[in-house]
């Protein structure tokens, strides 16, 4: 059957969304310690099906300053991805690929955000990576596009996405570990509903 929203969703069907999230973080984390080099280990990320409204809390409250990096995904299944990462984490990142100290996430130059739109893309990747494998699907990826903004006027690009066939997305939790910290960060999945049936059956499960 076709679905109309995310909440016609079976526990099964979560269950594996869980799954691909679990692998593609799994993915990430090794990715993260390949561009840092150094050893990074994770937590088990939570993956939830969550309402857009609800995602602000989830990401430190709408005031909170983040950076996103934002793809397109297109071939076999459409939406759009999302990789959010806290002030703490960007200056980690910074420190380590371009020896910069304290930066503030809000006010990045150009260099910058090409460090940082090259690390979200090798840890979208790592998640479209795994998505494809599983499934068995071609999946394309545009170029990353960085914002730097409040949490409250970031989830306007998901809302206005989605806002016509569902109020949910995929929200994935990532906390990775290295000797010294342990760092936060989180994807967001929007597909369109036909993308998810077509991933489904690519699992070799029906809806």
């Amino acid at each position: 059957m076709s679905i109309k929203d995310f909440s016609q969703l079976s526990d099964l069907h979560i269950d594996v969304l869980r799954e691909i999230g679990n692998i593609g973080a799994g993915n990430a984390a090794t990715s993260l310690a390949q561009l840092l080099n150094r050893k990074i280990d994770m937590k088990t990320p939570v993956v939830r099906i969550m309402d857009i409204a609800d995602v602000d809390k989830a990401l430190g409250g709408p005031e909170t300053p983040v950076v996103a990096i934002l793809v397109e995904v297109g071939g076999d299944i459409q939406g759009i991805m999302m990789f959010v990462i806290r002030q703490h984490f960007t200056q980690l990142l910074l420190k380590s690929l371009l020896e910069e100290e304290n930066v503030d996430c809000l006010h990045l130059n150009d260099m910058d955000r090409s460090a940082i739109s090259e690390i979200g893309n090798i840890m979208i990747g790592s998640y479209i990576s795994a998505i494809s494998e599983l499934a068995h699907l071609e999946i394309k990826i545009s170029v990353p596009a960085v914002t730097a903004d409040m949490v409250g006027s970031l989830l306007t690009v998901p809302a206005a996405e989605m806002g016509s066939t569902s109020d949910k997305i995929i929200f994935v939790e990532d906390d990775f570990k290295n000797s010294n910290d342990t760092i936060s960060a989180n994807m967001m999945l929007i597909p369109s509903l036909d993308s998810v049936e077509i991933l489904m059956n690519g699992l070799g499960i029906a809806l």
